[in-house]
Formats: structure tokens, C-alpha cells, sequence
């Protein structure tokens, strides 16, 4: 039997309706991917199906025996408890029976009272006790906190003292601990660095309870999900597998939903025609086809769905002012601390333009700290930071700071960029979607992912060809992640990116250098290289993959790649066609200059005209044949 049954689901607040003829069931061992846009209703089904909302029509049926874990229904509420005990809490029946198993030992040892009740007793206790993991909930408690990132030191603080994403770690720890046989898990990757969350998808992984888990981490749904949910248009579409399989699923659904909708109008048209031209006639025979025929357009018509537009998403490219010289960045011997408290030393890096570097590393080894101090925002104890010829750098702030919270987001951008005019700054503000009245909303008032918005509106019209992105995918949702990275994709300058991303560095990633206390580790490739030479949590064994699916996604993933490809192929040939018009004008300008005849009687400018005019012939034989082999592939 289902361990949960949904049918007929809608949900509204007002005018806005969420979602509507919501089907489907949970069953053992599911493990379910929900994806859909910022605001399509994700997290609304979760409190649906705690029973927080009461929908606005349908039915969710949960199955007698199944308990239903919510992250939000572990909250923290004594703040006095340390973590370790905050933690215990999930396991306060079992400290209980324990409790009792102690004052039963005590009485039965000093023979006082009910002997044969007492003992009888006490084997209940104790068998209830050992059948529900009593006896390792201890060491269950500890592993956890271990394996999201806690030390024994930090096990004993108060949870008063904790950040916000400790807490919320404790809130995981208290979900999964929880034994509920559908765990419901939002964003559960959010604060979690890649040793915690490779934890967690081993733990999941492992795991015999059935989940449904919203995310953003792509890497992290593949690995953990073999059933993805999107929500989208108020509708919800199921599919088999996870993130990369669904990708196919998804384009293959969308054109045979195209290819239905354009034969069935066909058809209709075909017919229509017929009932035209039978009137026409207009004798008996022909006014009953003509009625028959229209009775077929009818049925054809109650049956017809026209494919609804993708909802909208962020599209944007980060194009660069002027190029940077080929060295970019050099660090030596950087040192940073704050009082007493050492960061990091001993960093040394070279970055080399168009080079995409990602920085990795544990919470709080100090990754923000070290693009702060690249951009000279904090100053180093030691060391030296030297940029290139050239180099214009453009800063993503995770924290979101630097944005004044009184303007409104046009202001914001007015006041940034006071030579774009109104209507300017109303267009790149709707690519972002922005529009209408949005752009009128105070800043204070955005949302995490509106105001990750702002911050890339200003990072594309700044036109820097150096970028610092520090967690830049953390407040967007799926479909913007996907559209950041096809921009940073064809950005023509240099990365420096802080992310846990994992599908965003496998695919942009040239190095990775990993953030030590004592210095930088540096490693070739992608986040998967990274994996294969570092080995950061041991061998892992893969799981089987289906053989068709695996050939499937390796096929979209090289659609995706050439697709990629011709869009930078595209853009490269647009500059080269200006650079070629550019070298040609100035060509002309230097003969015509040697042709002068003053110019003529000075030996030594006819010298250096004639060396710049080779130059630039061969500058140009080079252009010409990049061009045409760009034109070739483009076409």
C-alpha cells in the first residue's frame, strides 16, 4: 500500500492559484526530486502534506503507518541544551524506557515490591528498547553531528551560541535521526559544505526511508533520487529517474505535446474545410456530413491541450568591456588572520586569463575571507596580491551586502549605471524578470533569490574580465542555476568562483584549488578529476546504471555541450567580424599614410610604417582564417 496518496490536489491564496489536479502516490523506497521555479508551490505541498495548509480542493491521503518528518517541525526551542543534547531530544521515548530500565535494575536488586510484575516489566522494557535502537541512538546522535560538520568541542556548546546554519544543520540531524518513513527535506544541501553533504547523500543513500527532497544542487539530485516532481504551469509532470534523466524525459514530453497539438489542428482545419465546402452544396446529404464532420471537430477540440510557454527564466550574457592582459592574478605567500585566530597562510596562486578556478574547501576555513582579501577588502598579515595588465575585477556577494535596502531595485541600477537611460535599465531589468510594477519594489523587501537577481543584473552591465562569484547559485532556483551557467559558459574572461555546486564545477571548471589552513592544493580538471585524485571521503563503490538511460543522458549531455558550443562559436564570430573591420580601416588608414609624400621623404617613419602595416596583414591572414573556420561550424 501507498504511503501516501494524493488526488484532485489544488491549492490557492487569493487570486493566485499554486497548483491544480495534483496526482500521485508515494511508495516505499521512492526517492522523489520536486523541482519547479521560485514560487511555484514546492515547499506550500510540503505543509499540505503535514497538514499545516488545508488544500483548496483534493485529497491527501497518508497511510495509518507512516510517520511524516518535516525539517520545520524540529525546531531548536531550548536554547540552553548543547548541540549534542538538542540532537538527544529526537530520542526522548527511548531515555525514558531507559529511565525506567535504571529504577527497575535499582528495585528489583533490592527485592522491594512486585517482584514477578517488576521483572516482567523490565524484559518488555528492554526488548522495546533494543528494537528501536536504544541501545546505539547514542553513537546514532553523535555520527550525525560528526558527519555534518560538528566537533566534539562544538557538540557541548549551547545552541544559543550556534550560527544560523548550525542550527539548521541540528534541525537535519534531528529530521534524519527522526526514524519517519517519509522524510521531507527542503533545501536540505543549504549551509552544508561538500564533505557534509557527501555525508548526506551517503546517509540518504543508505537509508530505508522514502524522501522527497527540494533542491537546487543538481549534482546532489542525481545522486540521491530515482523520481523527479516538477511543478510547473500549475500542473505537475512525473518522471522516471533523476535530474540528468529527467532532462530528456522533459524535452521528449514537450515535443510530443507539440506534435499532438499540431496534428489534432491539422486535423481540425482538414475538416473544417470539408464542412465548408459540404455546405456549400447544401443538399441533404451534404448538410448531414456536414453535421457529422462537426461533431468530430468538437470531440477533436474537448480533447485538445495546447502546450502551455516554460515559465520565465533569467537570460542574460556577461560580455567584457576590454581584454585582460595573459597573467591575471598572482598571490604569494598570503596570510590572513583576525586577532589571535589564523585563517589561512601560505597561499600562492597563478591565474592565467580565461582560466576558470574554483575554490573549495570546509565551512569556515575561510573562502569568502580569501576572495575578500584578493579584492582588497581586508588586509593580509602577509603576502602580496597583484592583478595583470588590464585587469577589471567584478565581485558576487553571497551575503548580499553593498545594496542599499531603502532604494527600490530601479534605483538600484539608475544610480549604479547613470548613463543608461530609463528605458535601458526597464529592459535589462524585464531579461531578469523584473517587470511592470517589480521594479518598483523596495530592496529590503526581495527575496534571497530576487536580490541574487539584482546582484547579476550589475554583474552583467559592469563588464568586468575578472569575476569573484561567491556562492553564486545558493539563492536561485533550478532552471536560473541552469541559465547562470550557460552565461559563465560563454564568458570570455576569468572565473574565481566559491561553490558547492557540484554540477556547476564538473561542468566549468578548468582547476580546483582546495582552501588548507596552510596553504592552497591544487588539482587539474573537474569537480569528478578532483574526486578521482584527491579522494577526499574515501573509495566509493558507483551504482549500476542502466544501460539505455546511461546512453540517453550521455547523448543529451553532448547536445547540451555542442549547443554550448555553437552559442560561444556565435558570439566569437560577432567580435571577430568587428576586430576584422577594425584591423581592415586601420590597414587602410597606414597606406595611405605611406602613400603621402611627406611621410615619403622620412626613411625612418617609412620604416615603421611599413613594419605596422605587416603586422597588421598578418594579424588580419590570422582573423581571416579563424573566420573562416567559425563560419564553417556555425553553419
Amino acid at each position: 500500500m501507498a504511503l501516501v496518496t494524493v488526488q484532485d490536489l489544488m491549492m490557492e491564496f487569493g487570486q493566485q492559484r499554486l497548483f491544480e489536479d495534483m496526482n500521485f502516490e508515494i511508495q516505499k523506497g521512492d526517492r522523489i526530486g520536486l523541482i519547479g521555479v521560485n514560487g511555484c508551490g514546492k515547499t506550500t505541498l510540503f505543509k499540505l502534506l503535514t497538514g499545516e495548509y488545508i488544500p483548496g480542493g483534493g485529497t491527501i491521503v497518508i497511510n495509518k503507518n507512516t510517520t511524516v518528518g518535516y525539517m520545520e517541525q524540529h525546531v531548536c526551542r531550548n536554547l540552553d541544551r548543547s548541540a549534542y543534547d538538542e540532537v538527544m531530544t529526537v530520542f526522548d521515548d527511548l531515555t525514558e524506557m531507559e529511565n525506567e530500565l535504571e529504577s527497575l535494575n535499582v528495585l528489583i536488586g533490592s527485592v522491594s515490591g512486585e517482584l514477578d510484575e517488576m521483572v516482567s516489566r523490565q524484559a518488555f522494557l528492554h526488548d522495546e528498547f533494543t528494537r528501536r535502537g536504544g541501545l546505539t541512538c547514542r553513537s546514532r546522535a553523535r555520527s550525525a553531528l560528526l558527519g555534518l560538520g560538528f566537533d566534539d568541542n562544538e557538540m557541548k556548546l549551547p545552541v544559543s551560541s550556534l550560527s544560523g546554519g548550525q542550527r539548521a544543520k541540528l534541525q537535519l540531524a534531528k529530521l534524519l535521526l527522526c526514524d519517519a518513513q517519509l522524510l521531507l527535506l527542503d533545501e536540505p544541501t543549504n549551509h552544508l559544505d561538500t564533505e557534509s553533504i557527501q555525508w548526506l547523500e551517503d546517509y540518504l543513500i543508505g537509508s530505508d526511508c522514502s524522501y522527497i527532497v527540494i533542491s537546487h544542487d543538481r549534482y546532489f539530485l542525481d545522486k540521491t533520487t530515482n523520481r523527479t516532481f516538477e511543478i510547473e504551469n500549475r500542473r505537475m509532470c512525473r518522471y522516471k529517474g533523476n535530474y540528468t534523466a529527467f532532462l530528456p524525459q522533459k524535452e521528449e514530453h514537450l515535443l510530443s505535446m507539440q506534435r499532438t497539438y499540431d496534428n489534432t489542428m491539422k486535423e481540425i482545419n482538414r475538416l473544417e474545410g470539408i464542412v465548408e465546402q459540404q455546405r456549400r452544396w447544401n443538399r441533404e446529404k451534404n448538410i448531414r456530413t456536414a453535421e457529422s464532420k462537426m461533431k468530430a471537430i468538437r470531440r477533436l477540440e474537448q480533447t485538445l491541450e495546447r502546450p502551455e510557454n516554460a515559465p520565465s527564466s533569467i537570460r542574460f550574457d556577461l560580455g567584457i568591456r576590454n581584454r585582460s592582459g595573459d597573467d591575471v592574478l598572482t598571490v604569494k605567500g598570503l596570510e590572513l588572520s583576525f586577532g589571535e585566530k589564523r585563517l589561512f597562510s601560505g597561499v600562492d596562486m597563478e591565474i592565467h586569463r580565461g582560466e576558470r578556478i574554483f575554490i573549495l574547501g570546509p565551512n569556515g576555513c575561510g573562502k569568502t575571507s580569501l576572495l575578500r582579501t584578493l579584492l582588497g577588502k581586508y588586509k593580509p598579515r602577509s603576502g602580496y596580491v597583484r592583478f595583470g595588465e588590464g585587469v577589471r575585477t567584478g565581485y558576487y556577494d553571497q551575503i548580499q551586502t553593498g545594496m542599499d535596502s531603502e532604494k527600490t531595485v530601479f534605483e538600484e541600477l539608475s544610480d549604479r549605471f547613470p548613463a543608461m537611460t530609463n528605458t535601458e535599465i526597464r529592459n535589462t531589468l524585464a531579461r531578469f524578470l523584473f517587470k511592470n510594477d517589480d521594479v518598483f519594489k523596495p530592496l529590503s523587501t526581495l527575496s534571497g533569490g530576487e536580490r541574487a537577481r539584482v546582484l547579476l543584473t550589475e554583474l552583467m552591465l559592469a563588464g568586468a574580465n575578472l569575476l569573484f562569484l561567491d556562492e553564486p547559485t545558493n539563492h536561485l532556483d533550478i532552471n536560473s542555476c541552469a541559465a547562470l551557467q550557460d552565461a559563465l559558459a560563454d564568458y570570455e574572461g576569468t572565473l574565481i568562483i566559491v561553490s558547492h555546486d557540484r554540477y556547476l564545477i564538473n561542468a566549468l571548471a578548468d582547476r580546483i584549488l582546495y582552501l588548507t589552513p596552510g596553504g592552497i592544493k591544487e588539482y587539474e580538471g573537474s569537480y569528478e578529476d578532483y574526486l578521482e585524485k584527491a579522494d577526499p571521503f574515501g573509495k566509493k563503490k558507483t551504482a549500476p546504471v542502466n544501460r539505455e538511460q546511461g546512453e540517453k543522458q550521455t547523448e543529451y549531455r553532448k547536445k547540451k555541450e555542442n549547443d554550448a558550443q555553437r552559442r560561444r562559436d556565435r558570439a566569437r564570430l560577432t567580435r571577430l567580424e568587428k576586430e576584422i573591420a577594425e584591423a581592415e580601416e586601420k590597414l587602410s588608414s597606414l597606406n595611405e599614410e605611406l602613400n603621402d609624400p611627406e611621410t615619403a621623404a622620412d626613411y625612418e617613419k617609412v620604416l615603421s610604417i611599413t613594419s605596422e602595416i605587416s603586422s597588421c596583414e598578418s594579424s588580419l591572414e590570422v582573423m581571416y582564417e579563424e573566420w573562416e573556420t567559425l563560419s564553417e561550424r556555425t553553419e
